[in-house]
């Protein structure tokens, strides 16, 4: 198995088209075509369902992929490391991160990481914890900043960044905007609420601290953006329990106390693989984050 045949069925894989996986690598389209197939027969089975439109992976393909991406992770960090013991950082840093993210200001972060490597490409991508942790573990992203629990997988190693409550945000005339005293879920029970979807950190905290107190809510405006949701609680369409500095962003919303759920409830973290196969350039960054 040659690792251009990995390579090749990765990018078809993620362009799910042959042209555009072709255009992508910079190669034609017949020689792609042939490296799949190639590979297909090595492993004895198909891996893609071939339509005029697009391809799709098939039960084998998809079993495939996953070692394939940490195969060609691995491979890239190697490479890397060779060029780090000779004084030179290249390569990508892929960066993954949650929107807002406590502990770490991640613009000001990488600006400084290029001032120092300006020959390392850097990528980020957003989204949610969930996702950003398969990512890490599939070898797609070095690392990312996201929330974690301790119910979460062992596999990737958690550096801490901030840990915060959460708290309560309503308009200024919401009933609950007058109360006197830290409120519980059970005083949250009939409340309709505005959440992030299920894989992102804060809402992932809430149901957590819901679930733990045995309280049942509604999310009927469901977001993935944090100013959308401010938006939508600014205009009285709901409450939201997210962590104690998303506050800030909007200082015309009442913020009052949650109690029953832990001080440390909301804890960021930086996610990284094993020491082993953690890439120069997270080590960089992470030595910009955490100086000795």
């Amino acid at each position: 198995m040659e690792l251009r045949h990995l390579q090749h069925f990765v990018a078809v894989a993620e362009e799910r088209h042959f042209t555009r996986a072709a255009e992508r690598l910079m190669v034609s389209q017949s020689g792609l075509s042939a490296s799949v197939r190639a590979l297909e027969r090595e492993l004895r089975a198909p891996l893609f369902v071939r339509t005029t439109r697009q391809v799709t992976l098939t039960e084998a393909g998809r079993a495939l992929l996953g070692e394939a991406e940490r195969i060609l992770a691995q491979v890239r960090t190697a490479h890397e490391a060779v060029a780090a013991v000779q004084g030179v950082l290249r390569g990508t840093l892929t960066l993954g991160t949650e929107q807002c993210i406590a502990g770490v200001y991640a613009a000001g972060l990488l600006a400084a990481f290029r001032r120092r490597h300006p020959d390392v490409e850097i990528r980020l991508r957003q989204s949610g914890s969930l996702d950003l942790a398969e990512e890490v573990s599939a070898g797609r992203l070095d690392l990312a900043f996201a929330y974690r629990t301790s119910a979460d997988s062992d596999q990737l190693r958690s550096v801490p960044l901030a840990t915060e409550p959460m708290t309560l945000l309503c308009h200024p005339e919401h009933p609950l905007a007058t109360a006197g005293a830290p409120l519980a879920p059970d005083d949250l029970a009939t409340e309709v609420f505005v959440d992030f979807h299920p894989d992102w950190g804060p809402r992932r905290a809430t149901d957590a601290a819901f679930a733990a107190a045995g309280v049942r809510r509604k999310v009927a405006l469901e977001v993935n953006d944090v100013h959308s949701l401010l938006d939508l609680v600014d205009e009285n369409l709901g409450v939201a329990v997210v962590p104690r500095h998303f506050r800030q962003k909007r200082e015309t919303l009442r913020a009052l106390p949650v109690k029953g759920v832990p001080e440390t409830v909301y804890r960021t973290v930086a996610l990284l693989p094993p020491s082993e196969a953690t890439s120069p350039a997270a080590r960089a960054l992470m030595a910009l984050l955490q100086p000795a």
